[in-house]
């Protein structure tokens, strides 16, 4: 038996929110229907799958996840557009949303989306939040602490980004320390680990990354320091 699905619609016009909520009662689920993201978070949700629709998304999903993150809200998010392009999807599915579908949404569509829900919601839920979370701690970090952060990021030893940052390695240290505390993380690879989950896009500059990488003289790695 298909499973019951609770579908938040937020966005869109009337017209659009009125006939995929009826697509969604046809097939045996339920819809709520939500103008905008501040409806949608006083409701607060606590099951289903929200599909954002065109308008929210035009401040983009980071921030559309952080918004919901900050209200408690952990719920699958699936964004929906009349056309979107493949950079749209692609920066979606990298920040978190759990598929990226084109309006209006169809009853094949639907089905679709039901079975993905059904698959990854969970998994995906606790990978969001632990998103959210990742984001929120890094948030804390001054520039400094975070250039370190991806630095260190890169598997790089305290020389290698003194260098890199044109600081003296005992500054480093200073700086990682404070970033590690402010973290709340008790050893280097907890730090990276955060950093992976937040899904941050490279910071560092492609050619001074290069450059270091094949700097003759030896940098030690992360492992190495221990």
């Amino acid at each position: 038996m298909e499973q019951r699905l609770k579908l938040h619609i937020v966005g869109g016009d009337s017209r659009l929110r009125a006939e995929q909520s009826r697509i969604a009662f046809g097939l045996g689920h339920h819809a709520e229907v939500y103008s905008d993201m501040a409806e949608l978070m006083d409701s607060n949700p606590r099951d289903g799958v929200i599909v954002a629709c065109e308008g929210v998304l035009a401040c983009g999903m980071d921030r559309l996840l952080d918004r919901l993150g900050d209200a408690g809200i952990w719920l699958p998010v699936i964004a929906a557009s009349h056309s979107p392009d493949v950079d749209e999807v692609v920066q979606a599915i990298r920040a978190g949303a759990l598929d990226y579908l084109r309006l209006p949404l169809t009853e094949s569509e639907f089905a679709r989306m039901v079975n993905h829900v059904a698959a990854d919601a969970g998994r995906h839920t606790d990978a969001r939040r632990r998103l959210v979370e990742a984001r929120q701690r890094i948030g804390t970090l001054s520039r400094r602490e975070r250039e370190v952060l991806d630095w260190l990021s890169e598997g790089c030893s305290n020389k290698a980004i003194a260098r890199a940052l044109d600081i003296s390695p005992r500054t480093v240290e200073i700086h990682r320390a404070n970033m590690m505390e402010k973290l709340g993380a008790s050893h280097s690879a907890e730090a990276v680990r955060l950093r992976l989950e937040a899904k941050f896009e490279d910071r560092l500059a492609p050619e001074l990354a290069t450059e270091l990488m094949v700097d003759p003289r030896p940098i030690p790695r992360l492992a190495a320091e221990g």
